[in-house]
């Protein structure tokens, strides 16, 4: 194993772990995926984050067929479509976090009630239509409520976050679940005001790539 396949197969695992302790995700319901080569790593189904070494982590072809020890995430079709079909994206995580699911469960997209709604592309984060994991359907759907954005939610599900590196993913799944509470407690107050689009495009002109650096992330 080639030293750079070693580093993403032990970020998968650092940032699985990290997922869980920061509160992102419970158990094992997240997954984490990275471009490798002509396919990806991607971490495996129903396995304990900390039980997991670098071998653990499963090779997938963009045909979808896996290598390794165990079978790959049951969510690796919109892991694998999502980093076939935008060059610009290099990791995908996918969690369950407490915020985003429950406005998931109720099938509401996320608003322009704050600025920082501007880092993910555009003035909302919208809400893919259900259907069962691990579904052609469900990547198919993810994929139409990823369009020019870097996150989107799942009805009835959770999350899922693109970056340029795992570093970047992770900086916006918390931002995004940050984004999911405050707009949760606004709604206990009634509908919140909401920024206009041409206000957010304002603000993705001037930050020019704020918090979206390697260096900013971590």
């Amino acid at each position: 194993m080639d030293p750079q396949e070693l580093e993403k197969r032990e970020a998968i695992i650092a940032h699985c772990v990290k997922m869980n302790r920061s509160g992102l995700n419970q158990g094992t319901s997240g997954n984490i995926s990275i471009r490798h080569g002509d396919g990806l790593l991607i971490s495996p189904t129903s396995r304990p984050y900390e039980s997991l070494h670098p071998h653990d982590i499963v090779y997938l072809e963009l045909d979808g067929t896996p290598h390794g020890d165990w079978q790959p995430s049951s969510e690796w079709r919109f892991h694998r479509d999502i980093l076939r079909s935008r060059t610009d994206t290099n990791a995908v995580v996918h969690a369950h976090p407490v915020y985003c699911t429950t406005l998931a469960i109720m099938e509401r997209e996320i608003p322009p009630i704050h600025y920082m709604l501007s880092v993910f592309g555009g003035p909302n984060i919208r809400c893919a239509p259900y259907a069962i994991y691990g579904s052609e359907r469900l990547s198919e759907l993810a994929l139409d409520a990823l369009q020019d954005r870097k996150a989107c939610l799942l009805a009835h599900h959770g999350m899922i976050v693109t970056g340029s590196s795992i570093e970047q993913a992770f900086w916006l799944a918390v931002e995004l679940e940050t984004l999911a509470r405050q707009y949760y407690g606004c709604l206990q107050l009634g509908d919140p005001p909401l920024l206009s689009e041409k206000q957010i495009q304002d603000v993705i002109g001037k930050q020019n790539g704020y918090g979206l650096t390697d260096a900013q992330e971590e």
